[in-house]
């Protein structure tokens, strides 16, 4: 019986933290902290950030949130909140909702570097929470209400993490460092798509891999002027759906 309260509660915590962090997502938005949206900054004092994704690449939290949401209602349900698998996750996304939240108050109040070490308690929390999703084959319903929503989420702050700590070096006024600010964005548009090309030979994980196509996608709308900027994210797009259709549709050997 105790157990059962426990994992009842666990579920319960789930379903607070992750309607929390949406609550407090959107009152950010409607109600902005020290009169600054991350939009506002984004495109303000950081809008030479040039990794920055075009605005509407950021309509894809709608996407998180729904998936939270779905996963939220899935392990609150009797028969799955007593599973292991599913209470590591829960553990690691109550931590990846806190820490969530205090990433919103830290980089609207422009506390970047603060903002940065938030970020990484996000990225390794559902690292912890990805890891899990290796263990055994589950059914369809278990991918689709917890792989999804996981690799989803994973995938953008991911992308997040990357901008994150591109805005922070140049809040701090240290973005050329012998290259210029072009050149060092080809270098992470890379580097951040090397985490996308190895969840797809690893895992075939189809999700995760969209959203490292339409971050490459929004950063490329964003610079078509810029070729530095734009060729190598549209090659990183065509190296994904490659990978992704080779892994998925391997040519049988004769």
């Amino acid at each position: 019986m105790t157990g059962v309260i426990g994992n009842k509660r666990l579920a319960i915590a789930t379903w607070i933290a992750i309607f929390g962090t949406l609550v407090v997502n959107t009152l950010s938005n409607i109600f902005p902290i020290d009169g600054n949206t991350v939009a506002d900054l984004a495109n303000g004092p950081l809008g030479g950030v040039l990794i920055t994704p075009a605005n509407y690449a950021f309509i894809i939290w709608g996407v998180i949130y729904v998936g939270l949401l779905a996963y939220a209602q899935y392990q609150s349900q009797r028969q799955h909140r007593g599973q292991l698998v599913i209470k590591r996750i829960n553990c690691c996304l109550i931590l990846a909702c806190i820490a969530q939240i205090a990433w919103i108050y830290l980089f609207t109040l422009q506390l970047y570097w603060l903002s940065v070490v938030a970020m990484m308690v996000i990225l390794l929390s559902l690292i912890a929470a990805y890891s899990e999703l290796a263990e055994g084959q589950h059914p369809i319903n278990h991918r689709r209400w917890v792989n999804g929503p996981i690799s989803i989420y994973l995938a953008w702050i991911s992308v997040a993490t990357v901008v994150n700590v591109a805005s922070a070096i140049y809040a701090s006024g240290l973005q050329e460092l012998g290259l210029s600010g072009a050149a060092w964005t080809a270098i992470m548009i890379v580097i951040a798509n090397l985490i996308a090309a190895l969840a797809i030979m690893q895992r075939q994980d189809l999700p995760f891999a969209l959203v490292f196509i339409w971050a490459d996608v929004a950063i490329a709308q964003r610079h078509q002027t810029i070729p530095t900027i734009w060729v190598p994210a549209i090659m990183m797009v065509l190296v994904l759906v490659g990978l992704l259709t080779y892994r998925r549709y391997p040519r049988k050997s004769w």
